[in-house]
């Protein structure tokens, strides 16, 4: 850290050095700070720099390293242009100048120099003897890895800054090391443990101060030449053995037990720079944290924590899941095995494009034997660390990969296992690989990787638990939403439910259809008020009791009646809205009641203009004591009903006027089929609040488009039949001989038994009306027989013996679909045969 770049004075140069008093005793020796881009030209030049060297920051930025530097062996072929006098290696700090660094460096090094300050400035005459002022400097030098272009940073201080010139009692310089964590009793440790949770989720107090012993104890480096900007730089850079604190330590004890003071220990100078290693580390932590878990997307986050560990921490990232994450289910379970399968779900690389692809594809599952350390790592949910893996492992991984040859790929390489886990159950783990030529990883790496795997962890078990509340929301709403379909007696149906956010997939908007006795169809669009699952729960209630209403065949005005009963007796959190429509193809009319929802549009095919249905608007069911009214509204073939949910039509802050006019718009465009005509409505209303700026809709949507097509005179045939039973004869013949006329010759025989059977019952029970018999050919061929008896038929279970229950175990044997319904009259009976395809 560079302690004197914005702050500090400049260091100590003897008697008349302007440092601060008592810099020795406080351990604060400013250091300049330079960084080496890949070209070795200086990229940053820190003001302690400009003090130590005396070169300003604008002449030294973009100038050649090997012309400002003292530093030895950093730097290819540095030996012949160093400006500098003499120079030897510190005792201690590693290689020096001559020791097999003129190569370039590929690990830390460090030295001691006797620098010349070169002259700046005026051009004044000098005395007789003058000489350039020089200075003593200690310097390290670090090699960087990233993606960025630096290369190489150097560290630099003014040797007398270090040494105190009232003492002479120890070494002027012993064993120096800038910010290396080298104690755990260092000031603010305690400090540092107590605000540790604040930084990482869900971690007490006692954990973080075991994560703070170890993370001082392993001594990770933190190097930072200003307040804001960080220098990436190589992990495993080594520390003073815990040895030498030791000896350092006994040596303090015994000078302070004979009543001396103990000889300044240079490596206390460190203590300020101990808490920033700290500090970084979890810098870095909180840094990736913010990367991961950007949403809920499950493959979204998978992609981020594989991109966030690489390449700064690693070189590769594999990321496997357990099947049960993958698709999205329940909480796994138990502990795995050898029968666990595994997904990849991610693989991040800095090798050439393609290189893994073939050999390791995403998406790829298998199981992990016992003896693997994958096997290990999930099934202690501990990190695993293989410092290099050799021939005999790199073997046995590869073993696993059927007919691809993965040893290329993995021998020479650290690797380090970590386990994504989650209320201590592992949901999967990373593979983390380093170049053979980059540093291994080291107990430090271990500790930060299970930290990160820990957070990854918890942001993939969110994004878990939202994919499987997804997938259970859209199941119960496709549960209660029909499938509808798309073509009915007489009409065709088109729908859209759109939910109002991502997060809410199941809403109280609802649309339904239902078969009507008399080849009509029931046509329904509701919005229970409120979002989520209760409102849900709700509008599966009241689609129910709309379905069972309907299939009673009461008038909409009744139904809406009944509906509202039904909704104040659950309770008072039953309101809703509801529109009603019973479409009757053979008569052209449409029988509509509205219970406060929004009014329907009806686009005429002879002129295609379209207008809002005007019906008396009624209150929402649930309310009560409000009575609702019935319209009957004549229709031609070819015209459509739109019928929808607010959501489509209503913005906050906008007059619903204006999404109806948008609405009746839309509605009548041409389309080539309904499908398209539902997405031009919707895509027209969005464009209308868009343009309006009121953003993106937050409410749900239903949509229901129904092409009125009507059933013609032509595919009708009706019969009256007196009360004699000679008429069974009449109504067999007649149904055959309509059948031969609209050359439906194959059904005449299944269709002439069951009428005659429907018939026979009919004319038994009736009470004095004539019997109905009618024959409707839409979809299916229609029979239906009314009588003016109001008791409805049941199947029964007919013996050998029995005189009676046989004909409608015969029509529920033959017919497609069959059922009776109460009609004012009395009742209907009515059965479908499936038409011949022509």
């Amino acid at each position: 850290m560079d302690r004197g770049t914005e702050r500090d004075t400049p260091p100590s140069r003897g008697a008349d050095s302007g440092a601060p008093p008592g810099a020795a005793d406080t351990g604060r020796v400013p250091l300049a700070v330079v960084v080496v881009d890949r070209a070795g030209l200086v990229s940053h030049w820190s003001s302690g720099a400009r003090r130590l060297f005396g070169v300003p920051r604008e002449e030294a930025i973009g100038e050649p390293a090997i012309d400002l530097l003292p530093v030895s062996g950093a730097l290819p072929d540095i030996d012949d242009h160093l400006p500098y006098d003499d120079h030897a290696p510190c005792d201690g700090l590693g290689p020096g100048p001559g020791n097999s660094l003129d190569r370039g460096l590929g690990y830390p090094a460090a030295g001691r120099a006797r620098l010349t300050v070169p002259e700046r400035g005026g051009t004044e005459p000098r005395p007789a003897g003058w000489e350039r002022p020089r200075v003593d400097v200690l310097w390290w030098a670090y090699p960087l890895v990233g993606p960025g272009s630096e290369r190489l940073l150097v560290l630099a201080a003014d040797a007398e800054g270090l040494h105190r010139p009232d003492r002479d009692d120890g070494p002027r310089v012993e064993r120096i090391a800038p910010g290396f964590a080298l104690h755990t009793d260092f000031p603010g440790a305690e400090d540092l443990a107590r605000r540790l949770p604040e930084i990482l989720p869900s971690m007490s107090v006692d954990e973080s101060a075991r994560i703070v012993s170890q993370v001082l104890e392993l001594g990770y480096p933190v190097l930072e030449f200003s307040q804001n900007d960080r220098v990436p730089v190589t992990p495993d850079w080594g520390v003073a053995r815990r040895v030498e604190r030791r000896a350092r330590r006994e040596r303090a004890a015994r000078a302070a037990a004979a009543g001396r003071s103990a000889p300044e220990d240079p490596d206390d100078e460190g203590e300020d720079l101990e808490y920033a290693a700290v500090r970084e580390r979890l810098e870095f932590l909180n840094e990736v944290s913010g990367r991961i878990g950007t949403s809920l997307d499950l493959s979204r986050t998978i992609g981020e924590v594989s991109r966030a560990v690489v390449p700064r921490f690693t070189d590769v990232a594999g990321t496997y899941l357990r099947e049960q994450v993958v698709a999205g289910e329940g909480f796994p379970e138990g502990v795995p095995d050898t029968t666990t399968v595994w997904h990849r779900v991610a693989l991040e690389h800095t090798d050439e494009p393609g290189r893994w692809d073939d050999v390791v594809p995403v998406g790829e599952a298998m199981p992990f034997p016992a003896h693997t350390p994958f096997f290990q790592c999930m099934t202690s949910g501990e990190p695993v660390l293989v410092p290099r893996i050799d021939e005999r492992l790199g073997h046995a991984i590869a073993s696993q990969f059927d007919k691809r040859d993965i040893r290329p790929l993995i021998t020479g390489r650290s690797m380090l296992v970590v386990p994504l886990k989650a209320r201590d159950v592992v949901l999967g783990f990373m593979i983390l690989l380093r170049h053979p030529e980059r540093a291994e990883f080291n107990d430090m790496d271990r500790v930060t990787g299970a930290e990160l795997a820990a957070r990854a962890g918890l942001v993939l078990d969110n994004a878990r638990m939202y994919t499987h509340q997804e997938s259970v929301a859209e199941t119960l709403q496709d549960s209660m939403l029909p499938h509808i379909p798309p073509r009915m007696a007489g009409c065709d149906i088109a729908t859209r439910y759109l939910p109002g956010t991502l997060l809410g997939r199941v809403g109280g908007d609802w649309f339904d259809s239902v078969k009507l006795p008399g080849a009509r169809t029931a046509l329904v669009v509701g919005d229970v008020m409120g979002h989520g699952l209760h409102s849900a729960a709700r509008m599966g209630q009241l689609r129910t009791a709309v379905q069972t209403m309907a299939a009673l065949d009461l008038p909409p005005a009744q139904l809406l009646r009944n509906l509202d009963d039904l909704a104040r007796r659950l309770g008072d959190t039953y309101l809703a809205t509801c529109l009603y429509a019973v479409y009757d193809p053979i008569a052209g009319e449409l029988h509509l009641a509205n219970a406060g929802h929004v009014p329907p549009v009806l686009v005429r095919a002879d002129d295609g203009r379209s207008e809002l249905l005007d019906l008396p608007t009624g209150a929402p069911v649930g309310v009560g004591g409000v009575p609702f009214e019935e319209v009957r509204v004549r229709v031609a073939p070819g015209d459509r009903l739109v019928m929808c949910t607010d959501g489509l039509v209503e913005m906050r802050g906008e007059d619903i006027g204006v999404g109806l006019a948008a609405l009746c718009e839309s509605a009548a465009h041409p389309a080539a089929s309904m499908d398209d005509a539902c997405d031009t409505i919707v895509r027209a209303l969005a464009a209308t609040f868009s343009k309006a700026g009121r953003g993106s809709r937050k409410d749900d949507v239903a949509l229901l488009m129904a092409r009125l097509r009507g059933i013609g005179p032509g595919d009708v045939a009706e019969w009256t039949l007196p009360l004699d039973p000679a008429q069974v004869g009449r109504a067999r013949a007649a149904v055959r001989e309509q059948l031969h006329d609209w050359r439906l010759a194959r059904l005449a025989d299944p269709a002439e038994l069951m009428v005659s059977e429907v018939v026979t019952n009919a004319l038994r029970h009736a009470h004095g009306r004539p019997v109905t018999l009618r024959l409707v050919r839409g979809e299916t061929l229609l029979c239906e027989v009314d009588d003016d008896d109001h008791e409805l038929p049941t199947l029964l279970s007919a013996g050998p013996g029995d005189e009676s229950g046989r004909g409608l175990r015969v029509v529920s044997t033959l017919a497609r679909e069959w059922g009776t319904s109460r009609t004012a009259a009395g009742k209907s009976v009515w059965f479908e045969l499936t038409l011949p395809r022509r």
